[in-house]
């Protein structure tokens, strides 16, 4: 019993041992069972929040966005409201402005009724009109036959007798006149060497000719249709004030068809404008941003040709090596006018003269042409630099150290002073030659009289004026006065009276040089 008991004890302790463990796994099944119980109803409940406040979320950002859409759709809706505004006050004025051309396009076929009903009613009244004369005519003609039978038959003399006499008559008097064609005959014969000179002249301007030009002082830039007008004026106006503020020049658009005029003193502004504008019309997008875009390039684009227009006269004339200031400023001439004659090419049209003459007398051709070309380099300055062309030529040639002979060419070629070298002369012949040839420029010989007629009219009308002549072609007016009546304080006073009445009364190019000329003559015969 005993070893029974002892070969049962580890079995005993085996099965206490696995009964135990049981136990304690049942009641850690039962423990954790409990605790994942009570785990799954807090995780529960914090997922049961968590959504609840997603949902939160959620609708509140449906909201927003159902809000926000609205606020779009309401803004949308008021811009499109506005451009249809725009868009039917701009047909409506669009609409006013064809009524009005209809309106004028009426008036004006009514005036042009009103005209031919007038010329036909004159050209009846030329009609009667001539039908008299030619009965007049008829009637002078037979009063003249009667007149002549009547003579006849006083004088007692034939009309062979007549004429016989009147013939006698006027070879008495012819007599005179061919003595005084024979001094006239002897005086030609003292001028040889003026002849000479007018071959001199004649023979340099066969061996040179250039084309005429002619410019307008005004540019025009065609349109594609009518309604590009409004968009190069803008709205209220801010594309055509960006225009005119960025380039300097004044757009004129009025009723003109499918044209807009630029107008301005500078020619180089009013190129850069008409070059911007036909980019502008072309591209089609006409805002302020896009307006300084494009002048800012044609800039570059026109400063590049002006160069290349220097450099081109410099290389035809080969008068050499020029400083580049100055050759940009002859490039500028081409865009500059006298009268219609372009600036550049008369410079280089008076280059050629003046070297052909120096050629054919025997001076150096090449310093006859750099003065000809660089005479009227201060028309390229003008608009920038006080004075006459003829004062800022000769500034602008002494500070890029131009030679003597170019500096008296350029001061003597309007007479202001008197030519120190014979190549100056010849540059004044030549540019009198250019400028005086047919078709040089387009002042008519008409315009050009009554021009001269008017500054004498206008320096006669003063106190103590004896006589006055117009010289150089108008630049010069001299004035000769009474010297009882005008001392030598006085006539510096009419002087300036005169330089400023015809600087308000007259319209002329260049600058008009005023000489007041007092001279006192005594005489005495010794006996």
């Amino acid at each position: 019993m005993a070893r029974l008991v002892i070969l049962l004890s580890p079995v005993v302790e085996v099965l206490l041992y696995l009964a135990a463990s049981m136990l304690l796994i049942g009641l850690g099944v039962v423990a954790g069972y409990f605790l994942f119980k009570v785990m799954y109803k807090r995780a529960g409940k914090t997922a049961q929040k968590i959504i609840e406040e997603a949902k939160k979320a959620a609708e509140e950002n449906r909201k927003a966005i159902i809000l926000e859409t609205k606020q779009e759709l309401y803004n949308l809706r008021q811009e499109t409201e506005r451009e249809i505004r725009e868009k039917k006050k701009e047909a409506a004025e669009f609409e006013n402005r064809l009524l009005q051309r209809e309106e004028r396009l009426e008036n004006r076929n009514i005036s042009l009724d009103r005209r031919e009903e007038a010329l036909n009613q004159k050209e009846r009244l030329l009609d009667e009109r001539k039908a008299e004369l030619e009965n007049l005519y008829s009637k002078v003609e037979d009063l003249k036959a009667e007149q002549e039978r009547k003579l006849v038959e006083i004088s007692g003399l034939s009309v062979e007798e007549a004429k016989a006499i009147i013939m006698d008559r006027i070879e008495q008097e012819m007599s005179m006149e061919i003595a005084a064609y024979i001094k006239d005959e002897e005086e030609k014969a003292k001028t040889e060497v003026k002849r000479r000179v007018q071959c001199l002249l004649a023979n340099a301007m066969q061996q040179y000719a250039s084309d005429i030009v002619n410019e307008k002082t005004v540019s025009v830039v065609a349109l594609p249709n009518d309604e590009m007008k409004g968009r190069i004026i803008g709205r209220e106006g801010r594309n055509i004030r960006a225009i005119e503020a960025t380039t300097g020049v004044d757009l004129i658009i009025d009723d003109t068809p499918e044209a807009v005029v630029i107008s301005s003193f500078d020619p180089i502004r009013r190129e850069i404008a008409k070059r911007t504008l036909e980019t502008l019309v072309a591209d089609g997008r006409i805002q302020p941003p896009r307006i300084e875009e494009v002048v800012s390039k044609v800039k570059k684009e026109l400063d590049a040709e002006i160069r290349e227009y220097g450099e081109k006269a410099i290389f035809e004339t080969g008068i050499g090596r020029v400083h580049p200031e100055l050759v940009k400023l002859l490039g500028r001439l081409k865009f500059r006018t006298s009268y219609g004659q372009n600036a550049l090419s008369h410079s280089i049209e008076v280059a050629f003269l003046a070297g052909k003459l120096a050629a054919e007398i025997g001076l150096n051709e090449i310093h006859a042409r750099r003065a000809g070309l660089l005479h009227d380099i201060g028309k390229a300055a003008d608009h920038e630099m006080e004075g006459s062309h003829v004062e800022i030529g000769l500034e602008l040639a002494k500070r890029y150290k131009e030679p003597n002979y170019v500096l008296d060419a350029i001061a003597s070629h309007h007479g202001d002073k008197e030519p120190e070298t014979i190549i100056a002369h010849l540059v004044a012949a030549a540019d009198t030659l250019s400028a005086a040839r047919p078709g040089a420029r387009s002042e008519s010989l008409e315009n050009y009289l009554k021009r001269l007629s008017q500054l004498e009219e206008i320096c006669n009308e003063f106190q103590g004026v004896e006589k006055t002549y117009a010289v150089q072609a108008g630049r010069e007016v001299r004035i000769l006065v009474k010297p009882e009546e005008i001392d030598d304080l006085q006539a510096y006073k009419l002087a300036r009276d005169i330089r400023q009445k015809i600087e308000n009364e007259m319209n002329y190019p260049g600058t008009i040089k005023v000489t007041v000329i007092r001279e006192t003559r005594v005489h005495e015969v010794a006996k």
